[in-house]
């Protein structure tokens, strides 16, 4: 066991105060966390995989971790699901020490690791009663029924799942994941190699999880983040480097923000790009133009100027801001293309 880990209790995080995007009200922190995470450190040899990173969870939220591959997520998630000891630091999972009340936990959990292991040769019913035999569920069978229903399984519940295709496979994944009525969802990647109706599909069910469970999941794919999640975490080379609402992120992040324009009319570039908080300009179509700018605020009024000397007619004005991939990319350190070319 490893030193120091039980010394103190652990004390609650300061989180952020995010909105749930179920239902656009804050989340009540009042009511506790479904997941605590603090200092947490894991070495392999003389790398730090995990270094003394602190994050919290709340109930009923839905928060993406992300991170470039090798930066300590899938490592973070096996220690708390409990498949992995850390070397220093504390979790807790509704209240109970991940170390300390192993079973208990891993009660509270529902884990869908990234390799997704199955029983290939298994029927999706007899597989799920399998599963339902090691939670020792009661009425297990009509626990089946309704989450092969939940997870949309109905259609190919009939075969084995050696026969399903890569997104009913996540799906008994998940329904696996479900069936026990865990309080936590911890979510590994889970749309990884699936095509792009199979994300949305699995994208929705984690959208209907997040109504009444608190879910933590990682995943390469932004948009997919951007679409579900009410926070993010992320880590880079096993240290925490955000921890906030995507809003929040994307005003303290340096960088530029994005603007678009659409004009009655088809201009030419070089009317935009005479103005002074016009950092670049990209044409979309004639009328409409993407426009970088440092001071969003100053560019929308200088193209009103515009407008009117020219007499011009704007259709639409909207601020973009910065994507979470530009905001993912300035905290990791990624090089953009740009950059690479330079």
């Amino acid at each position: 066991m490893p030193k120091d880990l039980h010394n103190n209790k652990p004390q609650p995080i300061n989180p952020v105060n995010p909105i749930n995007q179920s239902t656009n009200q804050p989340i009540n922190y009042l009511r506790g966390m479904s997941v605590e995470i603090k200092n947490l450190t894991k070495i392999y040899g003389e790398q730090k995989a995990v270094n003394d990173i602190s994050f919290t969870v709340g109930k009923g939220e839905i928060v993406g971790f992300l991170g470039p591959n090798g930066a300590g997520k899938s490592t973070t998630m096996k220690i708390v699901t409990g498949y992995l000891l850390p070397d220093a630091g504390q979790v807790s999972v509704c209240g109970l020490d991940v170390l300390q009340q192993p079973l208990e936990t891993k009660k509270k959990i529902g884990y869908l690791p990234e390799s997704n292991p199955l029983y290939h040769e298994m029927y999706v019913r007899e597989y799920l009663d399998f599963i339902a035999d090691v939670h020792q569920i009661k009425n297990k069978k009509a626990r089946i029924e309704e989450v092969i229903e939940q997870v949309g399984l109905t259609p190919e519940s009939k075969k084995r799942v050696g026969q399903l295709s890569k997104g009913y496979k996540q799906r008994v994944g998940l329904a696996a994941a479900l069936l026990h009525e865990p309080e936590v969802l911890i979510l590994d990647e889970q749309t990884t190699g699936l095509d792009p109706n199979q994300i949305i599909e699995i994208r929705e069910l984690i959208k209907k999880m997040g109504n009444n469970k608190t879910v933590l999941f990682s995943s390469h794919i932004l948009q997919e983040v951007e679409a579900i999640c009410d926070r993010v975490v992320i880590i880079n080379k096993g240290v925490l480097v955000a921890n906030d609402k995507l809003s929040e992120l994307r005003k303290k992040s340096s960088g530029d923000s994005t603007i678009k324009v659409s004009f009655k009319e088809a201009i030419e570039a070089e009317w935009l790009k005479r103005l002074n908080a016009v950092k670049s300009v990209n044409r979309i179509n004639p009328n409409e133009w993407e426009l970088v700018t440092t001071d969003p605020n100053d560019a929308k009024r200088q193209l009103l100027e515009l407008s009117l000397q020219q007499n011009l007619n704007i259709v639409s004005l909207q601020s973009g801001g910065q994507s979470l991939e530009e905001v993912f990319r300035s905290l990791t350190g990624a090089r953009t293309e740009e950059q690479e070319n330079r």
